[in-house]
């Protein structure tokens, strides 16, 4: 099999934002998603038929995903972002509805989620049936342009040596069906389960990549090259390398900071790369462990550096590495973008701030997702 890799400018950056519909009395799911996609549909004159650009289906009637196109700048993706965002509200705010950002809805029960209905995505649900029908999880993705096909599987291997920086940040799952999992993240765990989720496997060659997809095409375990849905994975046909590693973020803000940061590290990269330089291969255990030791404990999650066991707590090495891309951020645009990561460490992650809202005299799980449809729509 052969898999052409798309020409893509190096460097440039494309956001996909998943974002739930809640009530905004009870904070409940809404399965509203349909109306909400041809209200903007409308809005936008589109013809019955043709989606809306930037506002697309997911797998459950309760979520919509918000894109932008392809951009060099972090804040011109931002600000299309919110533009749509806008766009969005003008159709769920006459409902009643509210949009929510986390890694997923901290007392909704998974199972009674409608699915959206469309082929590809009951086939999934009922190839994995329980887990499958667990997958009531939000999270934010980061394309990056990459320059040639070469330079995808390194990157892709590069950005999983960060996986528990990202997973860090952005960690916000920490209920689960109204019990706190004593986890960070539930979704990136729960994800995994699913075939093709999770850790990517490493390949020496492009083409050991393209023997393995074929593997997987032969033996029917995916039909489609887009339903291997690893944390990181190549996109060829954008000409990308897709950072999925992140749960869902409460804020443009914070969406916007991860994009940077995911930018910069792969522009780092790429740079490498053509100096001839080669990327660390983490060994497949520690990739492993640092997955679930970010999952498990968040900002305060110890992390394993390199393949000789070498440790540090996340932040620390957060913070040297903030300091290191700043030259990097100042060319690529996105210098302030790059300095709102550590904003996320000193104001809380996601997981932090749900727990504290429920632990508060007035708190409870319905505030919770309250507290983040406010904190979305003050930072839009």
């Amino acid at each position: 099999m052969n898999i052409d890799f798309a020409q893509s400018a190096a460097n440039t950056l494309g956001i996909e934002w998943e974002i739930a519909l809640v009530d905004r009395d009870n904070g409940d799911l809404r399965s509203v998603a349909q109306e909400v996609l041809d209200g903007v549909r409308v809005a936008a004159g589109l013809p019955e038929g043709q989606e809306h650009p930037r506002v697309t289906q997911e797998l459950l009637s309760n979520t919509v995903e918000l894109v932008t196109g392809v951009h060099t700048l972090v804040a011109d993706a931002r600000q299309e972002l919110s533009e749509t965002l806008a766009e969005v509200r003008a159709v769920t705010d006459p409902l009643g509805v509210e949009l929510y950002s986390a890694g997923s809805h901290p007392f909704a029960q998974p199972t009674q989620q409608p699915v959206t209905d469309k082929e590809r995505y009951s086939k999934l649900i009922d190839r994995t049936q329980w887990w499958g029908r667990q997958m009531v999880i939000y999270g934010v993705h980061v394309h990056v342009g990459v320059d040639h096909h070469a330079k995808a599987l390194p990157i892709v291997d590069g950005l999983i040596n960060y996986q528990p920086h990202l997973l860090a940040l952005s960690a916000s799952s920490p209920f689960w069906g109204g019990d706190d999992t004593g986890y960070a993240s539930q979704r990136s765990l729960m994800f995994q389960q699913l075939p093709t989720g999770g850790l990517p496997f490493h390949f020496d060659q492009w083409s050991e990549y393209e023997k393995y997809v074929a593997d997987m095409m032969h033996t029917g375990v995916v039909d489609e090259l887009n339903e291997i849905r690893w944390d990181v994975r190549p996109v060829p046909r954008f000409g990308t390398v897709e950072m999925r590693i992140c749960d869902g973020l409460s804020s443009i803000r914070e969406v916007a900071s991860v994009a940077a940061l995911t930018q910069c590290l792969v522009a780092d990269m790429s740079a490498q790369l053509d100096a001839g330089r080669h990327i660390p291969v983490m060994s497949t255990w520690f990739r492993v462990e640092n997955k679930w030791r970010a999952a498990r404990y968040g900002l305060d999650a110890i992390i394993i550096l390199d393949s000789a066991g070498n440790e540090k707590l996340v932040t620390e090495h957060l913070a040297d590495e903030l300091t290191r891309l700043t030259p990097i951020a100042k060319r690529l645009g996105c210098e302030e973008e790059l300095a709102d990561v550590w904003r996320i460490v000193t104001d809380g992650a996601g997981y932090q701030r749900q727990r504290a809202v429920a632990g508060a005299p007035e708190g409870d799980l319905q505030e919770v997702v309250l507290a983040n449809t406010r904190r979305l729509r003050i930072e839009d």
